[in-house]
């Protein structure tokens, strides 16, 4: 029988205790500034990162600046190589990812910085649920992470508090602690992403519909949190 989920402002702590300054938050969406109330509840010092592509939304970047605001912190801004940003765009264009794929982009534009960052931690909290996508189904709150390594080389820790949480229970903790949010949800956004892979979705759509529409739902991943192939049976 499965163990009942954590609690997850209890999970936020724990990580925090056990890894200290060698654990980090990663913030992008509405899920994470649940992930900055839970870890500020704790009275522990955290960290806080986020990807800046160069291609989010505008009302994306005013919505960090509250956040810093709201929360009194400073997150830390991880960006491209510009080479190699560069390099991909000279080649291929600004929209080449709607011809074949958008794995290249985000390799490129918010894979390998995460992976550079991620070199120096034991452990980074993610704001993932079960609910989001077919391919984060069997997502666990404490796991190995499979695609990236920590310090030294060593196994990365991986914690997924909201995990067990829907999106509405999401939702609800925002409006209780009248945490701030991006606007851009108002306007039919449920998933956000960088500008020019994310459109609103209509009422009674899942919210990963508006990431990557052109593709298939098993591939709405951009890297990030890929995860291993379920075994054959």
């Amino acid at each position: 029988m499965p163990s009942p989920p954590l609690e997850p402002a209890a999970l936020i702590a724990r990580a925090l205790a056990e890894h200290g300054r060698d654990c980090a938050i990663a913030f992008s969406g509405a899920e994470d500034v649940v992930l900055l109330a839970y870890a500020r509840q704790s009275g522990l010092p955290f960290r806080v990162f986020t990807l800046d592509t160069g291609r989010l939304h505008p009302e994306t970047y005013e919505f960090l600046d509250r956040v810093e605001r709201h929360f009194a912190l400073r997150i830390e801004v991880l960006f491209p190589d510009a080479a190699a940003v560069e390099a991909l765009v000279r080649a291929k264009g600004l929209f080449s990812f709607r011809v074949d794929g958008h794995e290249e982009c985000c390799r490129i534009r918010k894979v390998a910085p995460l992976r550079r960052y991620l070199a120096g931690l034991r452990a980074w909290i993610t704001g993932q649920r079960r609910d989001q996508s077919p391919t984060r189904s069997s997502l666990e709150q404490v796991e190995t992470d499979s695609a990236f390594q920590g310090r030294d080389g060593a196994p990365l820790i991986k914690y997924n508090p909201l995990a067990h949480m829907t999106l509405a229970e999401v939702w609800t903790v925002i409006r209780a602690l009248e945490l701030p949010y991006n606007p851009l949800h108002e306007r039919g956004y449920l998933s956000i992403g960088c500008a020019p892979c994310t459109r609103p979705v209509l009422p009674g759509q899942h919210e990963r519909e508006g990431r990557w529409w052109w593709e298939e739902a098993t591939r709405k991943e951009c890297g990030l949190h890929r995860r291993p192939a379920p075994p054959k049976e």
